[in-house]
């Protein structure tokens, strides 16, 4: 699926519409922007349509203000954040469409940037309100979508505009979707898909995927417990989906028909509360935990056999956490599968969300092939579903 990007288009003198994902945390006490990771991001794209003599009109969501205006919710802080990391003014609307918006870009000149207001202040925009998407196409000749964070969703700023606008992919968005095509259709193998997170029926979808092309499939995380107990082990009082039971051996049984190994833990770490003081043990699986305790990391002996079975790999994809790694007594597992992928030789692919997060507070973000932006998107993308953010966006030619 190759896709048109940025840098296929004549951008000369052009005036560009671009969907960023400019969706940070702004500090409760200032209202200033609190992570620019998000506006950083999309620097590239940004900088090359500039330097190719784009006049830029950008547009994002922040929060979910449902469709009506909400001052904590204006990007404001963002424009602010943004001229600063261009070192060059960005000019703030108030409206994301309407004649005011519309004059602004008329006076515009290469190398000028607009930010729209918050398009999530229409309703039309969750809506994907051809009306809408209209307005706001009228104010471009060219739609770039580098939005992957809300590439799941069909909203009138990413799908709805391309209907109006030829929409390529920015830069961001094209390193998306190489490497998660990557993984989902065409792996280097041996190839491991490392699976955590708190339950099982969140990664369904990716567990029937990936099972069509992974050698070995790690499940660590509170969805472990699911799987031990499908099994017949003793999780105490352990987080565990009671209706997922007969699904768990099912994928077990699955795993076994295609020849795929799927690798459970051995022993767990242990307490029996989720807090940083809590007395902690770390029991064998085949011991069995004990009632009233409850399991909140893989153990040592997982580790060491989980970092043996990627020894080889030549491709990884890790998503969901192994243990509650917010929390530094539950995080060691989580910890040691970072570094051990920080340390690879393969394509590790870290698949947004928990995983992604993890990378990030352990410093080892920039030691991976490939870390997403966007946490549903790439889940969704994983499970092999067609995106609408992406399907909008216009395919290369022969």
């Amino acid at each position: 699926m190759e896709k048109m990007s940025v840098r296929d288009v004549d951008l000369k003198g052009k005036r560009v519409l671009m969907r960023a994902d400019f969706n940070c945390p702004l500090d409760e006490k200032t209202g200033e922007v609190a992570d620019d990771k998000r506006i950083r991001a999309a620097l590239d794209t940004i900088r090359y349509i500039l330097d190719n003599g784009g006049k830029l009109i950008l547009m994002s969501h922040l929060g979910r203000p449902k469709g009506k205006r909400d001052p904590k919710y204006s990007l404001k802080p963002v424009a602010k954040r943004l001229g600063e990391l261009l070192n060059k003014p960005v000019k703030m609307m108030d409206d994301t469409i309407g004649p005011e918006v519309e004059e602004a870009v008329k006076q515009m000149r290469e190398g000028d940037v607009i930010l729209l207001e918050n398009t999530r202040f229409h309703s039309g925009e969750t809506k994907n309100d051809p009306e809408f998407a209209k307005e706001l196409a009228k104010l471009g000749d060219i739609h770039v979508n580098d939005a992957f964070g809300t590439a799941h969703r069909a909203h009138a700023s990413n799908v709805g505009v391309a209907n109006y606008l030829p929409s390529v992919a920015g830069f961001l968005m094209e390193k998306e979707i190489r490497y998660l095509s990557k993984v989902v259709s065409n792996p280097t193998h041996p190839y491991v898909v490392i699976l955590g997170g708190v339950k099982v029926s969140d990664k369904i979808g990716v567990i029937k995927n990936l099972m069509k092309k992974a050698d070995t499939i790690l499940i660590g995380g509170a969805m472990m417990f699911t799987f031990l107990k499908a099994l017949g082990k003793a999780v105490g009082d352990s987080l565990v989906e009671e209706d997922k039971l007969d699904l768990a051996r099912s994928i077990i049984d699955e795993a076994n028909e295609k020849k795929v190994e799927l690798v459970l833990p051995i022993d767990c770490v242990i307490a029996q509360e989720m807090k940083q003081k809590a007395e902690r043990k770390t029991v064998d699986i085949e011991e069995g935990i004990p009632m009233g305790w409850k399991g909140f990391d893989i153990g040592p002996k997982t580790v060491e056999l989980f970092k043996e079975k990627l020894q080889n790999a030549k491709t990884i994809v890790w998503n969901g956490p192994m243990g509650v790694f917010e929390i530094k007594a539950f995080s060691d597992g989580t910890r040691a599968i970072a570094e051990t992928l920080a340390q690879s030789d393969a394509m590790t692919v870290i698949g947004g969300g928990d995983s992604a997060a993890a990378v990030e507070r352990f410093g080892l973000a920039d030691k991976m092939s490939h870390v997403s932006t966007g946490g549903g998107a790439s889940l969704e993308f994983l499970e092999g579903k067609e995106l609408p953010g992406i399907a909008s966006i216009k395919d290369k030619e022969g």
